[in-house]
């Protein structure tokens, strides 16, 4: 299905045909709707059908009751739900039975399991030894880190930092066309377009050569932006592609546990990640919600390794045949002339990850800071937890810094965002918006020693459902460009007072109760 829209292209309108949500994923919703109805009606029917099974649905709701409650899940979680069990009579509990749970199919889980062995060795216990000897908070927060996120700490990385995504299209356009082994390619949207088009140009000429290429696109994430079956397409050109969890109408965590990665990978030498995706709005190219801001990172080194491996268990996992493992995607790597320490590392959902990666890094950064904690990100709903963290940094006299958009790309997300605002101003955080448009930048910088960037926003389907990735970073070269670019970006908006967030008790309502559901959504 096709439809055609506008866009402003160096203050010209210009028309462009996209896909517009294919017949496949149609049928999916429909399938997974229907599924999720004909379950509850079921029930339902029984309740007033047979004789005493209402007293069965009744115990029902009580345990579901008792296992919310007792479970060890984040109460921000755990309320909106216990209002739907308790609310909604039946169709209230079997949704809870539906949907609750956010785990991984155990398809994903057996090749999860298969897939340990494609990894590669490090010893990283003499520069822990060295971190801890420089500082030995750094050392604490990197052990935690490549604890809970099965990492490693590196050093022997050259970094590049990229203030907006039309500076990284150049330099990735400059490095595909230096791949000799292998590209890898793992983003949550990709879209036909200057962009994306100008990589694919090099993709089929490095694979007419025999560079191995492999492509992976959240299925969701590219509804709107890619044909259905794009990835067959692809196969034509001699490259590997699949759609990552593959919309197939199942009423379980396949409307959730997206990509949201951002991941390159050259040769197993040169990596990114960062916040821009593969479409022509992250480039600027063309204008969706004002002036886009972006950032990106660039690896050279010892540290892309764990980007492979996290692009090659992300592969691994959606498609048919389980590759082969391979040393050759860990390449010996030149010794690097570069200062500080990182760590690249994922997040996800369980059974991955036993802990929220994301938020723990966050947590940590903000609880180590002494003079400022800046952060950039395009949502801001978080839980209390987090946000008693804000501010306690804050409270402590750190100055705390969030940058969010000015020019929402979706209007009931934007006003949950500045619900928080009141809460976290009256602590001492300070809100900018970037008035010049949209800030889809994910980067953390705390102290002028700690960074991270990567795709983590701070918001409940980052933080606690999707794949992730990011780099934390000590005393790297690149923070310095990084606060660098988050003073311009400071200039660039505007501070929010109390006069701004004057609203009406309509929608006041309105985000208070979509607020209570946010963990849900």
């Amino acid at each position: 299905m096709k439809k055609t829209i506008t866009y402003d292209v160096n203050q010209k309108k210009v028309e462009r045909e996209i896909n517009y949500i294919p017949v496949r994923y149609i049928l999916a919703v429909c399938i997974a709707l229907f599924e999720v109805l004909a379950v509850i009606g079921i029930v339902m029917a029984l309740c007033y059908y047979v004789p005493y099974f209402y007293l069965a649905a009744w115990a029902t709701q009580i345990f579901c009751v008792i296992r919310i409650i007792a479970s060890d899940d984040n109460p921000d979680y755990k309320v909106p739900w216990l209002l739907m069990v308790l609310i909604i009579p039946v169709a209230g509990f079997m949704l809870y039975f539906l949907f609750y749970s956010r785990k991984l199919q155990r398809k994903y889980i057996k090749r999860l399991n298969e897939m340990k062995r494609y990894t590669y060795e490090q010893d990283d216990r003499k520069l822990f030894v060295k971190l801890q000897d420089e500082n030995s908070t750094a050392a604490a927060q990197a052990r935690m880190l490549c604890n809970i996120a099965d990492t490693h700490l590196f050093t022997n990385t050259k970094q590049e930092y990229f203030s907006l995504g039309e500076e990284m299209f150049k330099r990735v356009l400059e490095d595909l066309g230096s791949a000799e082994k292998f590209i890898y390619m793992e983003y949550f949207i990709v879209e036909e377009g200057k962009f994306w088009n100008s990589i694919l140009d090099i993709l089929k000429k490095k694979a007419a050569v025999g560079v191995e290429v492999k492509v992976l696109y959240d299925d969701i994430g590219c509804m709107m932006t890619l044909p259905g079956d794009y990835h067959k397409i692809l196969k034509k050109y001699g490259i590997e592609a699949t759609p990552f969890s593959r919309l197939k109408g199942n009423a379980d965590s396949e409307f959730n546990n997206r990509s949201h990665r951002k991941i390159l990978v050259i040769d197993g030498k040169i990596g990114y990640t960062g916040g821009v995706n593969i479409a022509d709005e992250y480039i600027n190219e063309i204008v969706k919600f004002g002036h886009w801001k972006d950032i990106a990172l660039r690896l050279q080194g010892a540290a892309v390794w764990e980007l492979t491996r996290l692009f090659m268990v992300d592969f691994g996992i959606n498609v048919k045949k389980l590759p082969d493992p391979r040393t050759d995607l860990y390449p010996e790597q030149p010794e690097i002339s570069e200062s500080g320490y990182l760590i690249p590392f994922g997040d996800g959902p369980h059974p991955i990850y036993e802990r929220r990666v994301g938020k723990s890094v966050i947590q940590n950064m903000l609880s180590g800071a002494t003079k400022y904690a800046w952060m950039t990100s395009p949502y801001l709903i978080i839980d209390n937890d987090l946000c008693t963290d804000f501010e306690n940094a804050a409270l402590r006299g750190v100055d705390v810094r969030i940058m969010v958009p000015h020019i929402p790309d979706k209007k009931l997300v934007f006003a949950m965002t500045r619900s928080f605002y009141h809460r976290l101003m009256a602590a001492g955080v300070k809100i900018y918006e970037y008035e010049p448009g949209f800030l889809h930048a994910k980067s953390y910088l705390v102290d002028d020693a700690y960074a991270m960037i990567g795709t983590i926003n701070l918001d409940y389907r980052s933080l606690v459902h999707h794949f992730e990735n990011g780099v934390w970073m000590y005393r790297c070269d690149a923070l310095n460009v990084l606060k660098t670019d988050m003073e311009d970006t400071l200039s660039k908006c505007i501070e929010v007072t109390p006069d701004i967030l004057k609203t009406n008790f309509i929608q006041r309502f309105i985000c208070s109760v979509v607020r209570i559901f946010a963990p849900m959504l």
